[in-house]
This record gives structure tokens, C-alpha cells and sequence, in this order.
């Protein structure tokens, strides 16, 4: 499993079905230092120094959405930081108003990004206040990305098991699958073909990956993670890999078979 993992050729199998023994048996690294302590005192320290430095970036983006979209500037979406534990995770606003808003952004909602949110969505800034969520108490910078409650809903034995680590703004389930997410979501012209591809492609692999983070959890592997999310906004990076001839790198495919000898 790599960053370009070819998700595609993937042997389609109930994968929520094979998560749910890890979520069982799958052991936390919850005893060190790190995870019981010192993370919080990272995320805190982290997240003020970021605060002291973007706050004037904060301040322009949100004079510029006010320019172009009015308000209100800030969305607020409800999300879980544990099975019955919600709260308001926020981002700058970047789509339209609508009255019926939920669910993954499939195609069917891309004609409510605005231009500037579009921008904004590329480089991760319009999650910026969730430096805030941090500093609550709600979020980590690294960790499964919070979930909205009907998912929770729907898988609660494997959400009460990712969720005992506390929520990220960005983590390895984001980094590794978030380019294979698109494309199938980008194919999904209805609410109900969003949710449906979502449901039973996007959120099962995810809860894998998620499951995986929460056995392997270190303060290498977050600097790994945060410092692989900010090279992703950076144009040019968040790309598969070349070859020294040029051509991009792709993952193996199997072999076919051979014919057998004909008798």
C-alpha cells in the first residue's frame, strides 16, 4: 500500500467484514508517551504557532469570500469525535447556499464550489479554522478524519474503534486514498449515486486504512503524515511518479495466464 496504490485492481471483497475482526483484536499504540501525552501538548503548541502566522492570511481570505460570496464565512458541519459525542467542526464556506446539504460532494455538488473555494479546496485552506478545533480539544492534526453521524449510524462496532483516537485535520487514510476517492466520486451525478459509491467503495477502504494508522500510531509517522500533506498542495507534487525515461510510474499488473498446452 503506497501513496499511487492502484485501488482499482484491488480484489473487490466485503471490507468492512474483513475490518471488523482489527477493530476486535487490533491493539492501539496507546501506551506511549506520545499518544497519551505528548501529542496534545504537539497539537496545542502547533496549532497557536500556526494561529501567530497564518491569522493575517485568515483575515484576507475571509475579506475575499466576503467580497465574492458574502456570508455566512464559516460552514459549520456537524461531525463525531466519538460514538455520541458530536461537534461543530468548521471551515471557510467554500459552495454555495443550499437547503439540503449533507452527505460526500460527489458531481452532482460541484456546480456549487465557488471559483475562490475551488481554490481554497486545492490548497487546503479553507480548513484553517479548524486550528480552533484544535485548540478545543475536538481534533488533532493527525487522526481519522471526523465522520458525519450517519455514518457513525451505520457503522458503529468499526467507528467506536477508529474513533478512539481522536479525529484529525488530515491522516493516512487522507493521504493514501484521497486521489482514488475523487475519481469515483467525480462520476456520481446524484445524491443517491454519491452516497451509494461512498457507502460501499470509499468508506469501507478508508476504515481499513484508518484501522491501520490506529496500530501503527508514532510521532514519525504524523511528521511523515503532515509533512506528505503539505507537499500535496504544492502543485506538481501531489503527482504519480516518473520514471528516469519519462514515463510515469504505474503499480504492477499480474501476468495473464498462460494457455495450457493444447492435448
Amino acid at each position: 500500500m503506497t501513496l499511487y496504490h492502484d485501488w482499482e485492481n484491488v480484489e473487490r471483497r466485503p471490507a468492512v467484514a474483513d475490518a471488523e475482526p482489527w477493530s476486535i483484536h487490533g491493539k492501539r499504540n496507546d501506551s506511549s508517551l506520545y499518544c497519551r501525552y505528548v501529542k496534545r501538548w504537539v497539537d496545542v503548541v502547533l496549532a497557536v504557532a500556526m494561529l501567530v502566522v497564518l491569522i493575517l492570511p485568515m483575515v484576507v481570505v475571509a475579506a475575499l469570500l466576503l467580497i465574492s460570496q458574502g456570508r455566512p464565512l464559516i460552514y459549520r458541519g456537524r461531525r463525531m469525535k466519538a460514538p455520541g459525542q458530536p461537534f461543530w467542526q468548521y471551515k471557510f464556506r467554500t459552495m454555495t447556499l443550499h437547503d439540503e446539504d449533507g452527505g460526500a460532494t460527489g458531481a452532482h455538488k460541484h456546480w456549487r464550489i465557488t471559483p475562490l473555494g475551488r481554490f481554497l479546496r486545492r490548497t487546503r485552506l479553507d480548513e484553517l479554522p479548524q486550528l480552533f478545533n484544535i485548540l478545543a480539544g475536538n481534533m488533532s492534526f493527525v487522526g481519522p478524519r471526523p465522520p458525519l453521524p450517519e455514518y457513525v449510524d451505520r457503522f458503529p462496532a468499526l467507528y467506536s474503534t477508529v474513533l478512539q483516537t481522536k479525529p484529525g485535520v488530515t491522516g493516512l487514510a487522507t493521504l493514501i486514498y484521497h486521489r482514488h476517492e475523487d475519481r469515483i466520486l467525480a462520476g456520481c451525478k446524484t445524491a443517491e449515486q454519491t452516497d451509494r459509491a461512498y457507502y460501499a467503495r470509499c468508506l469501507p477502504t478508508k476504515l481499513r486504512i484508518e484501522l491501520v494508522y490506529r496500530k501503527t500510531a508514532s510521532p514519525w509517522l504524523d511528521f511523515w503524515i503532515m509533512w506528505k500533506t503539505f507537499l500535496a498542495v504544492i502543485p506538481g507534487y501531489d503527482r504519480p511518479r516518473k520514471k528516469r525515461g519519462g514515463e510515469v510510474t504505474q503499480p504492477r499488473r499480474a501476468r495473464p495466464a498462460e494457455p495450457a498446452p493444447s492435448k
